[in-house]
């Protein structure tokens, strides 16, 4: 497995592992820890080395899976984890709570449940926007004073957002939805992440399954699975965005690949700045994803994928907490 160095030089695997379908949200999550831990023992002796998590998946459960799975390993993981979107500053309720006070006390659980005495990535989940960046960030270096985490990211921040936290202390990486079926970060966050030296770390580079060509319907999914409320996924939208995978597999056909490697192939092929997640349970998923990194597109290869047309939907049912 190829290597990169993200931002302010955290060396990562250049495919990592997504965790939370484990977990929380997706359709079979919680169901097998024995099964997800075995994902990751395999993911580690492939040579992935980079483990995305955070402390809303399950919520809590995740990051004890990874911290539990990791025992005995830890110095061969990079991971990363994410808080802000439990407000444990009043009674652990839902809600976005980007405040020092909130850091702190996010922290020290995260700490706990993965076992570890330090976090190598840790992200704000998403903005809050009634406390001022500078203040998340200025909570955040101070941990990084004390060697409780060694870089940090951001998740769906928006372009000034980026420039205001990275003032007050170098921003690791960005983390944010991008693939062949969510391109937006290419109009403004890859060249402002470029221009800043930030790593990028695309989330859901497989569509949330969907450019692996499995999903046709919501039947296939649980009825707790979150993605039967994602507008993609939605009655006549899911079957127009059916196109895209159409042609995604008309280039996997090309090199006896499947659309998933494709998909991630693609992705690689932006940027060697650029450090995918995919997410899965099962180890065949996970070998399957891993042989991307070394299926090379052609140029004509690029520029069929590159011409596929934009999803039908939005990215979430509620947009208004990302790209803050």
């Amino acid at each position: 497995m190829k290597t990169i160095t993200l931002g302010s030089g955290l060396d990562v695997s250049r495919l990592g592992l997504g965790c939370m379908g484990m977990s929380a949200f997706y359709t079979g999550s919680g169901k097998d820890d024995a099964g997800a831990t075995k994902t990751i023992h395999r993911a580690l002796d492939l040579g992935v080395t980079f483990f995305d998590t955070a402390e809303i998946y399950g919520p809590y459960t995740n990051e004890e899976l990874l911290g539990r799975a990791l025992r005995g390993r830890r110095d061969d993981a990079v991971i990363a984890t994410k808080f802000g979107t439990i407000r444990h500053t009043a009674g652990d309720a839902r809600g976005l709570d980007g405040s020092p006070e909130n850091v702190r006390l996010s922290v020290e659980g995260s700490l706990k449940r993965l076992a570890t005495d330090s976090i190598d990535l840790y992200y704000q989940h998403r903005m809050d926007p009634s406390v001022p960046v500078e203040d998340t960030m200025g909570a955040l270096a101070e941990l990084v004073q004390e060697g409780k985490i060694r870089h940090i990211g951001l998740s769906e921040a928006a372009p000034e957002t980026i420039r205001r936290a990275h003032a007050v202390h170098p921003v690791t990486a960005l983390q944010t939805e991008y693939s062949l079926w969510s391109r937006d970060p290419e109009a403004e966050i890859l060249p402002l992440v470029r221009e800043l030296g930030i790593g990028f770390v695309p989330y859901s580079p497989l569509g949330r399954g969907f450019l692996t060509g499995t999903i046709r319907s919501v039947d296939q999914l649980d009825e707790t699975d979150f993605r039967r409320n994602n507008p993609r996924f939605a009655g006549e939208n899911l079957q127009a965005n059916i196109r895209i995978v159409e042609q995604v597999d008309d280039v996997a056909r090309q090199l006896d690949a499947t659309p998933g490697q494709v998909a991630l192939a693609w992705l690689l092929a932006q940027g060697d700045d650029i450090a995918p997640i995919p997410g899965t349970k099962q180890v065949r998923y996970l070998e399957e994803n891993v042989a991307a990194d070394a299926l090379v597109l052609t140029e004509d290869q690029l520029a069929q994928l590159g011409a596929v047309a934009a999803p039908v939907g939005d990215r979430y049912e509620d947009m208004s907490a990302v790209n803050r």
